[in-house]
C-alpha cells in the first residue's frame, strides 16, 4: 500500500506526471494554456520582442503583487501600494530635480517614503484596531493627495542616471524584469527561509494561536505593511523609470491588480496561503492577456469584460480544485518528502517544461513569427470615455476602411504606462505605422522611441510628443482656439467681470496650448480678473466638484472657461439656473453634448474642433509615412467659435 501510495503521489512519470502538476497549480495550468491560445490565434504573439514585452507589462504588477503577498499571507489587505507607489516616484523626482538632491539619496528618501507609508499602515492596523481595508484605504487617499500635492499635479522629469531602470541591458534585456525577478527571489526567501515569513504563515493561519505561541503579533503586522510600501517605492521607481517621468495620478487602479496577481496564484484572502512563485505566475496571466488581447485587436471595453471573468475563472478553479483534495499552494515549505520527494517534484518539471517547450516551439514554426502582410495601423487613443475622442476613433476608422488598411486602435483609460504597453506592443507586431494620441506627452517619450529605432513612423494625434520623434503632429490649432474663447467670453461680459478657468490634465499639450492661447487672449482685456484656475482632468464628473467647491471659496464668479466641453458641462450641472442667464460658460471641442447645451442656451460658446477629420486625416498621414513619403511638421485642423447663431451648421 505504500508503495502505492508512493507511486499514485510521484505519477509514475510521463503523462501522469504532467497531469498532476497542472492540478497542483491552477494558476500555471492557466497561464499555459493562455500562451498556446494566444500562440495559435495570434503569430505576433510567441516573438522574443513580445515576450519581453509581456516581461516589462507583468513587471510593475508583480513587483507590487510581491509586497501584497506578505499581507495576504498574514490575513490582511493593502489598498494603498498604487498611491504609494506614486508617492514614492514623485519624491524621487522632486528631490533630485527641484530641490537639487543627489540621486543616491533622492532614492534613499524614495525608498524611506515607501517604507513609512507600510509603517503608518502597520500601526493603524495593528495599534489603532483598524481594520487593514480601512487603514490602507486612508492611506490610498493620503499617498495620492501628497503626490499632487508636492508636483502640483504635473508630471516630474525623472532623473536621466534613475531612468536608465527602464532601459535595456545589452540592447535587449529589459531591466524592469531582472528587477522583478530580483524581488520575486527576496520575496521567495523571505517567505521560505526566514523568521518573519514563518510568522506570517502563522498569524494568517491563526493569530490567536500565533500569539499564545510566543509570537509578537503587533510587531510583526508593522513589519508586513512595511514590507509591502518598500515594495511599492521599488514599483514606483521602476514605473516612474518607464515613463522617464514621475507621473502624480500614475498606478491608480494597480492595487487590485496586485491583489488579482495574488489571488490568481493560488493565496486565499483568509491568509496562511500564497507563495512568491504562484503571484508571479497571476501577475504574468494578466499581462500576457492584456498584451493578447491587444495583439487580436479585441476592443478595450471588451478587454476588461474577459480579464474580469478570468480572474474570476481562474480563483474558482482553483477552489475546485481544492476541494477535490489536490494538494494546496502551500507556506513554501520543503515537505515531508525529503529528498526522494524533491527528486520526483523536479522530474515533473521538467517533463512539464520539456513538453511545454515542445508545444510552444510547434505552434511558433507554425505561425512562423508573422501574422500576414499589407499595411497595418495601430492607434492609442487616451480614452475613450470622452465624446471627443470617440469621434476621434470614428474618423480614423472610417478612413482605414476606405483606404483598405487593417487598423488596430486601443484605450489607454487616461493611464500612461498602460499606453506605453500598447505602443510596445504595436512596436512587436511590427506595424506598418503607429498613431498615438498621448495621454501625457513626457510619458509617451520612451515608447515612442522605441518605435523610432524599429523604424516605425510615428503620427502623434491632438498631443504632440516629447523627446520623440514623431512624422507629423496632427492637431486642431488650440492655441488660436484658446484666444477665440477668450475674445468670446470677454465680448460677452463686456470686457468686465470674475472668471474661473477649468484646466484639462496637467502635462498634457492640448490643456497646455488652450490655456497658454486662453491667457494671452485674456491679456487684451485687463477688466477681467481671472480668480481661479483648476484642473478638473477633463472630466465632466470632476468638472462638477470642482466648480462647485470654486463658487464656494468665491463669490461674484461671472464667467467660466473650461478647455473642453465635458468640464463645461459639469460646470453648467454646478451653475445651474445662473448658467442660462448671468454666468456665461464657454467650452472647447464642440461634442455632441456640447453643441446641445449651446443650442438649450445652458452654455454660451465652445470652440468647435473636428475630431472625426482630425482622425481621418491622422490615418491618412499614418498611411503616407507608412510608404515612405515626408510629411511637413504639423497639420493643424482648424477651429471655429459655436454659439447659439451658427450652431445649426455643426449638429
Amino acid at each position: 500500500m505504500a508503495t502505492d501510495t508512493l507511486k499514485n503521489e510521484t505519477g509514475g512519470g510521463g503523462v501522469p506526471a504532467v497531469r498532476r502538476l497542472l492540478l497542483d497549480n491552477g494558476a500555471l495550468s492557466a497561464l499555459v494554456v493562455l500562451v498556446v491560445a494566444l500562440s495559435l490565434l495570434s503569430g505576433d504573439f510567441l516573438t522574443t520582442q513580445n515576450l519581453l514585452n509581456v516581461g516589462v507589462q507583468a513587471a510593475v504588477t508583480a513587483i507590487l503583487a510581491f509586497g501584497v503577498t506578505f499581507v495576504i499571507v498574514s490575513a490582511g489587505i493593502d489598498l494603498s501600494v498604487g498611491s504609494v507607489a506614486a508617492l514614492s516616484a514623485t519624491v524621487l523626482a522632486w528631490s533630485a530635480t527641484s530641490e537639487g538632491v543627489p540621486v543616491w539619496l533622492a532614492v534613499v528618501l524614495a525608498v524611506v517614503t515607501g517604507v513609512a507609508c507600510g509603517l503608518v499602515n502597520g500601526a493603524l492596523v495593528s495599534y489603532g484596531k483598524l481594520p487593514p481595508f480601512i487603514a490602507t484605504l486612508a492611506m490610498l487617499s493620503v499617498g495620492r493627495g501628497l503626490s499632487l500635492v508636492i508636483s502640483q499635479g504635473s508630471p516630474i522629469a525623472f532623473p536621466g542616471s534613475v531612468s536608465r531602470i527602464g532601459d535595456t541591458l545589452g540592447g535587449w534585456l529589459p531591466v524592469p524584469v531582472i528587477v522583478m525577478v530580483v524581488m520575486g527571489l527576496v520575496t521567495a526567501v523571505i517567505l521560505g527561509r526566514t523568521y518573519i515569513g514563518r510568522s506570517m504563515y502563522a498569524i494568517g493561519g491563526n493569530e490567536e494561536a500565533a500569539r499564545l505561541s510566543g509570537l509578537r503579533v503587533k510587531r510583526q503586522k508593522v513589519a508586513v505593511y512595511a514590507l509591502s510600501g518598500l515594495f511599492a517605492a521599488v514599483a514606483g521607481i521602476v514605473l516612474a523609470s518607464r515613463l522617464s517621468s514621475a507621473q502624480p495620478q500614475a498606478a491608480q487602479g494597480y492595487e487590485l491588480d496586485a491583489i488579482a496577481a495574488v489571488v490568481i496564484g493560488g493565496a486565499s484572502l483568509s491568509g496562511g496561503v500564497g507563495k512568491a512563485s504562484g503571484t508571479l505566475i497571476g501577475a504574468l496571466i494578466l499581462a500576457v492577456l492584456r498584451n493578447g488581447l491587444n495583439l487580436l485587436s479585441v476592443s478595450a471595453f471588451w478587454q476588461q469584460v474577459v480579464i474580469g471573468v478570468v480572474i474570476a475563472l481562474a480563483v474558482l478553479l482553483d477552489t475546485v480544485r481544492r476541494r477535490a483534495g489536490a494538494t494546496p499552494v502551500a507556506a513554501g515549505a520543503s515537505g515531508t518528502g525529503g529528498s526522494g520527494r524533491r527528486g520526483a517534484q523536479a522530474v515533473k518539471y521538467t517533463v512539464v517544461a520539456v513538453l511545454v517547450a515542445a508545444v510552444i516551439g510547434g505552434i511558433s514554426f507554425w505561425n512562423n513569427g508573422s501574422s500576414g502582410g499589407g499595411t497595418k495601423l495601430g492607434m492609442s487613443v487616451s480614452t475613450l470615455n470622452n465624446p471627443f475622442f470617440v469621434q476621434l476613433k470614428a474618423g480614423a476608422q472610417a478612413e482605414a476602411k476606405a483606404k483598405g488598411v487593417d487598423l488596430t486602435v486601443t484605450d489607454a483609460q487616461n493611464d500612461a504606462s498602460q499606453q506605453a504597453n500598447q505602443i510596445q506592443n504595436f512596436t512587436s507586431e511590427g506595424m506598418s505605422s503607429v498613431i498615438v494620441n498621448p495621454v501625457d506627452s513626457d510619458a509617451a517619450g520612451p515608447s515612442v522611441r522605441s518605435a523610432n529605432k524599429a523604424d516605425i513612423p510615428v503620427i502623434a494625434a491632438d498631443r504632440g510628443v516629447n523627446k520623440a520623434d514623431v512624422a507629423t503632429l496632427v492637431a486642431s490649432d488650440n492655441v488660436a482656439g484658446g484666444r477665440q474663447a477668450a475674445k468670446t467670453l470677454a465680448d460677452k461680459l463686456g470686457g468686465k467681470g470674475r472668471i474661473v478657468v477649468l484646466q484639462g490634465t496637467a502635462g498634457t499639450s492640448a490643456s497646455r496650448e488652450r490655456g497658454a492661447g486662453f491667457a494671452e487672449g485674456i491679456k487684451a482685456y485687463p477688466g477681467i480678473k481671472v480668480v481661479a484656475r483648476q484642473p478638473a482632468d477633463f472630466d465632466r464628473a470632476k468638472g462638477l466638484d470642482v466648480m462647485t467647491n470654486l463658487l464656494q471659496a468665491h463669490s461674484g464668479v461671472n464667467g467660466v472657461f473650461a478647455e473642453n466641453d465635458e468640464m463645461a458641462l459639469g460646470a453648467v450641472k454646478a451653475l445651474g439656473a445662473k448658467a442660462s442667464t448671468s454666468v456665461p460658460v464657454v467650452g472647447f471641442d464642440g461634442t455632441p453634448d456640447g453643441l446641445k447645451a449651446v443650442k438649450a442656451g445652458t452654455m454660451y460658446a465652445s470652440v468647435a474642433q473636428q475630431p472625426g477629420e482630425l482622425g481621418r486625416l491622422a490615418v491618412r498621414n499614418a498611411i503616407e509615412a507608412a510608404r515612405g513619403k515626408e510629411l511637413t511638421a504639423a497639420v493643424k485642423v482648424p477651429v471655429k467659435v459655436v454659439t447659439a447663431k451658427n450652431v445649426g451648421d455643426f449638429s
